[in-house]
């Protein structure tokens, strides 16, 4: 941790949020003194106020560990780009239609890698109304199952969790072409083509 850079980037903070050390030091029942000290980079935080000091700021403890605050440049995504993450601890899924740094459960979470679809996670479609019905022949017991599926064309996605227990079936409104992506508790992510 580098003393300097971290009290570089509280004072940026502080100040971004409109408060003086006074307001920030009276929010975590410190000293101003102790704010004016980091901020000149004479000392940092104690272990046990970054959690409080991040939460204030609505930053990571890793942000004002390593006193950069990193800027994703900005750029509209693109829906067909989409990419899916998976928490390795409680195993949730988000998405995005760009690459971000995400974390869940205190660990980074790692973009899904894209799998070819082999025999056992092959898709059964059939049309029904508007919709299309989408089935797998794919156990869904709470060791190995599906975990969701999403739809996704260029302006568009359209997410269904999936649990154990339940069937692998699920129906989703397919306009024009797209990507459906499934992903897998044990094989991860499979993306097919719609048209």
């Amino acid at each position: 941790m580098d003393n300097e850079k971290t009290g570089r980037l509280i004072c940026s903070l502080r100040k971004e949020m409109g408060l003086t050390q006074k307001q920030l030091a009276d929010m975590m029942n410190i000293s101003d003194k102790a704010v004016s000290k980091w901020e000149r980079g004479l000392g940092c935080p104690d272990v046990s106020l970054l959690t409080e000091l991040a939460d204030i700021f609505g930053v990571g403890t890793d942000v004002l560990l390593s006193g950069e605050q990193k800027i994703n440049e900005k750029s509209g995504g693109n829906m067909r780009n989409t990419v899916f993450y998976r928490c390795p601890v409680c195993g949730e899924t988000m998405a995005s239609s760009k690459k971000f740094e995400l974390s869940c459960c205190g660990r980074k979470m790692s973009p899904l890698a894209i799998s070819e679809a082999d025999d056992a996670h092959k898709i059964t479609i059939e049309p029904v109304e508007d919709e299309l019905y989408i089935t797998l022949d794919h156990e869904m017991t709470k060791a190995h199952y599906l975990t969701f599926a999403a739809y996704v064309s260029a302006d568009t996605m359209t997410y269904i969790k999936l649990y154990p227990e339940q069937d692998a079936a699920f129906r989703i409104r397919a306009r024009g072409s797209g990507f459906l992506y499934i992903g897998c508790s044990e094989h991860g992510l499979f993306r097919y083509r719609l048209r």
